[in-house]
């Protein structure tokens, strides 16, 4: 056969894909019980994409989602390794990591999120990581306190 058609793959399509990793946070990994459970399910889901990922014909889209799982496992991988579990507080007295907090912003809106790890952090489903403005401002203070937030006042209504 002629080596005009073999298909041989360039050096360059033949290196494997290294994609950058992905940013970690330069504050401590602090986790929930469900947070940490839910670290150890990610890289679980990680390694079966991996997994996955090793039984794809196709040369070059082998090497795409092999980049992304081995990615995917790295980042997990170092945020279980570095996670310190926090349990949740004993006391209501003041906001801490944990802590379900509700409050009213000046605008009358009520709000409540869990304080918790940026890693399970989604305030769309009711949870703000410990280091974000809100939670920042909240932390340390009691039911009662009015606290900026930003160029807003909020007012902590219940602490659980």
């Amino acid at each position: 056969m002629s080596v005009a058609f073999a298909r041989e793959e360039s050096a360059e399509a033949a290196a494997e894909i290294e994609l950058p990793d992905r940013p970690v946070s330069p504050h401590p990994n602090l986790a929930t019980a469900s947070g940490l459970e839910a670290l150890t399910k990610a890289m679980g889901e990680s390694r079966a994409a991996y997994d996955a990922a090793q039984r794809i014909e196709d040369a070059g889209e082998r090497r795409r989602a092999v980049a992304v799982a081995s990615r995917d496992m790295r980042y997990f991988a170092g945020r279980l390794a570095s996670a310190h579990l926090v349990a949740r507080p004993a006391a209501l007295g003041a906001v801490a990591f944990g802590h379900r907090v509700t409050f009213r912003r000046d605008d009358g809106r009520r709000q409540a999120f869990w304080i918790v790890g940026e890693d399970e952090a989604d305030p769309r489903n009711g949870s703000i990581s410990y280091v974000s403005p809100v939670a920042r401002a909240l932390i340390g203070k009691n039911a009662g306190d009015v606290v900026l937030a930003g160029d807003r006042e909020i007012e902590i209504l219940a602490i659980e």
